[in-house]
């Protein structure tokens, strides 16, 4: 049996996207100032590293968990490597937050062939973030 609380299971996120990094501390600074994500926990080790963090996206029910990469760890993977699509409901207004934040911007905001309006950049890590307004199929 879970000892987490679940009274509050509906609204809290069912999806997590999880990243490594060689200065966590520094990525989750740019995560919630180039994209707004809220820092809701971390953890460090006795190093001063983060063991583990966690950042909610403030539109909708998904987050980032991410910590300092250690090689050999279980769940060990390589900082830089990962893509994710991230959707908002006003693509124009976070472009403009990401881009004044310094964001490396890979694909200028533009509307898709699909109708979508969206933009990728590429975070101080090397991981790539696509955000948009298409909810899925």
């Amino acid at each position: 049996m879970s000892t987490h609380d679940t009274t509050t299971a509906a609204l809290r996120p069912r999806v997590w996207a999880t990243l490594q990094a060689r200065d966590a501390a520094a990525l989750i600074d740019f995560y919630t100032g180039a994209f707004g994500f809220t820092a809701t926990a971390r953890h460090d080790d006795a190093d001063g590293r983060v063991a583990h963090a966690e950042l909610l996206w403030p539109e909708g029910a998904g987050g980032i968990m991410l910590g300092d990469h250690t090689p050999g760890r279980a769940w060990s993977r390589e900082p830089g490597t990962a893509g994710t699509y991230v959707v908002t409901a006003d693509p124009d207004a976070l472009y403009r937050r990401a881009a004044g934040h310094g964001a490396d911007i890979v694909r200028p905001l533009e509307t898709t062939d699909y109708g979508a309006r969206e933009f990728t950049v590429r975070d101080p890590e090397g991981n790539l973030w696509s955000f948009g307004d298409y909810p899925g199929a």
